[in-house]
């Protein structure tokens, strides 16, 4: 058994919440730049372009790269052979989240209340925590922020298994249209099938985890990400909704077993500004 004390979880997550917003990921700024150089209008290469200055310029300055820092989502990889000690691992991370987000200067946008006062909490909190029982003794956490306006262009259907895969990418790539220039193309189309409505859901969100572009394990999914992201491509919306052939940069698909009498499919869209880091404790 390996003890991890609740001050390095506060820690760690405190340092990434920080990072992930002042840095794009490696994988995010290099499809940024092939897609700039592949653009083939004018005006959406130039905004590729302004998007990779921003996010350099953001990295050197230590600043956010956009001004919505997000709803901090934490995805957490438990070892099932790790002791938390010193206090209450949920507790730990939302302390993180806290302080990254008021030490940081990074902008609050949580409400207490969603219906009602929707009163500001002030430092973020709290996140939202995906946590999955894995095998051994280490800790894996990765912060995703994520922006309003990217979320809410978030969707679920609950299809007949009837509807089979030509329904799957009916409703995922209407999603996209439909989304036009909300979600600040070029977008990250993360995909869920399978499961209940929550899990499709969870699912999609998870996939926008995986390295971009990084193909499903299984040759059916991989070529159905591949189609996908040409048919999304080919709707012409082009980046932040100019026009152009680079409307999405991947589509990630996730799948879990389902009921025989459903087929749900959750979609959830991330925008350019894709920010993502992770740590293992």
């Amino acid at each position: 058994m390996r003890e991890i004390d609740c001050k390095d979880i506060t820690q760690a997550v405190a340092c990434l919440c920080k990072e992930a917003n002042f840095s794009l990921p490696g994988d995010v700024k290099k499809a940024l730049a092939e897609a700039a150089n592949a653009e083939d209008s004018p005006l959406g290469r130039t905004v590729l372009e302004k998007l990779l200055d921003n996010a350099l310029l953001a990295e050197k300055e230590q600043l956010p790269i956009c001004q919505d820092c997000g709803l901090t989502v934490v995805f957490i990889e438990y070892g099932q052979d790790v002791r938390i000690t010193g206090g209450s691992f949920n507790e730990a991370i939302q302390e993180g989240v806290r302080k990254a987000y008021v030490d940081g200067f990074l902008r609050k946008s949580i409400v207490r209340d969603p219906v009602f006062s929707r009163i500001n909490t002030k430092d973020n909190t709290p996140a939202v925590i995906h946590t999955e029982i894995v095998e051994g003794c280490r800790l894996k956490i990765t912060v995703l922020p994520k922006g309003g306006g990217s979320e809410n262009m978030s969707a679920l259907a609950m299809l007949k298994p009837s509807q089979g895969v030509e329904g799957v990418k009916e409703f995922v790539v209407s999603t996209v249209e439909k989304a036009g220039s909300n979600p600040c193309p070029p977008v990250i189309v993360g995909v869920g099938i399978g499961g209940t409505a929550d899990k499709a859901l969870a699912l999609a969100k998870k996939a926008l985890t995986r390295p971009l572009g990084t193909p499903n394990k299984s040759a059916e999914y991989a070529d159905l990400e591949k189609e996908l992201l040409k048919r999304i491509n080919s709707l012409g919306i082009g980046p932040e909704g100019f026009g152009g052939k680079t409307t999405a940069l991947a589509v990630h698909i996730e799948y879990f077993h389902s009921h025989i009498a459903g087929l749900p499919v959750g979609v959830c869209i991330q925008c350019n500004s894709a920010r993502l880091k992770e740590a293992i404790l």
